[in-house]
């Protein structure tokens, strides 16, 4: 047997309820005749009868009492399922890429500014290109990535805007020959070592870096094992000959029994840049939600002045 239509399963309660087919017809917003048709239909389906038709209107019969609580479950069931979506009802997913990067932070951020506002935060660690996929497919509402892809060259659906441009900051423990420095040119960073461990090859991270490098000379160190954020910075504050860099609202745990020194890069500052993907048939008020704060709270850093750097492929 098929599937049961829920609007025949619907019109069924309504005949049952009402007594009537003209009466829930008219509740449905049907005519009469569609509505028979309907419970015929049904009835074919179920190879059963379901009512007797009588002068004063349609009286269940037994299979058609014996159906009835199933059928109002069926329907009930279908409206917990519509529920659990309409109007936002699911919460919102958002990829923010990595646990230690700064879309983590402004996430957070925004939760704290809309606590009413359900959230399912994901860091699917696979790169912008599948991002893009998960945000096309509908996987997730709405994803953090570093590429600035032109409108004509993203899928039909699927909307980009630039929201987030981080400012690079170079971090020293107290020995290193730059730590009392006020600030720090980047070709000042030439030889150097700054690392940079566990950066996966071929990521949006890593082609920022190898683009920071040619740019100004620099030696970035991607090998060796990190234990996370707060490994990286220790081993840092304990060397004289290393130095990493961070963004300047990067959210790691910094541990407070060591001594660092956090210097400016200037003239010119790398920015990250980061842009928000969705899809434009998206009607989440979630996504309308935290498409407002950030667009709302973005500046535009990179001003024609030569005082700022992205990459060629970021601008």
């Amino acid at each position: 047997m098929e599937s049961v239509d829920p609007e025949t399963v619907r019109t069924f309660v309504a005949v049952a309820d009402e007594g009537q087919i003209q009466i829930a017809a008219a509740e449905l917003g049907i005519t009469q005749q569609a509505a028979s048709k309907r419970v015929a239909a049904l009835e074919r389906e179920l190879g059963v009868r379901l009512f007797t038709r009588a002068p004063r209107g349609a009286r269940l019969t037994l299979d058609g009492e014996t159906f009835l609580p199933h059928a109002r479950e069926l329907l009930a069931v279908a409206e917990r399922a519509a529920d659990s979506v309409r109007g936002g009802g699911r919460p919102l997913r958002v990829d923010v890429l990595g646990a230690n990067v700064i879309t983590n932070g402004v996430v957070q951020d925004f939760h704290q500014a809309h606590p009413h506002l359900p959230l399912d935060v994901v860091a699917l660690g696979h790169g912008g290109r599948a991002a893009l996929a998960s945000v096309r497919e509908g996987r997730i509402d709405a994803a953090f990535w570093t590429r600035a892809v032109p409108e004509d060259r993203l899928p039909r659906e699927v909307r980009s805007a630039r929201v987030i441009d981080e400012p690079a900051i170079l971090v020293t423990g107290a020995a290193h020959p730059l730590a009392d420095r006020p600030e720090v040119t980047p070709a000042e960073l030439a030889g150097h070592r700054i690392w940079m461990p566990g950066m996966a090859k071929g990521s949006e991270w890593a082609a920022y870096y190898e683009e920071l490098e040619r740019a100004f000379g620099l030696t970035i160190d991607v090998g060796g094992t990190t234990f996370g954020g707060g490994h990286l910075l220790r081993t840092v504050a304990a060397a004289d000959d290393v130095a990493t860099i961070m963004g300047t609202r990067t959210p790691l745990t910094r541990p407070a029994d060591i001594e660092l020194r956090f210097i400016p890069v200037r003239r010119p500052t790398p920015l990250y840049p980061l842009s928000l993907l969705w899809r434009d048939d998206n009607r989440h008020p979630g996504l309308a939600a935290l498409r407002a704060y950030l667009t709302d709270r973005y500046e535009r850093q990179e001003d024609g002045s030569g005082d700022f750097w992205t990459p060629n492929w970021a601008r």
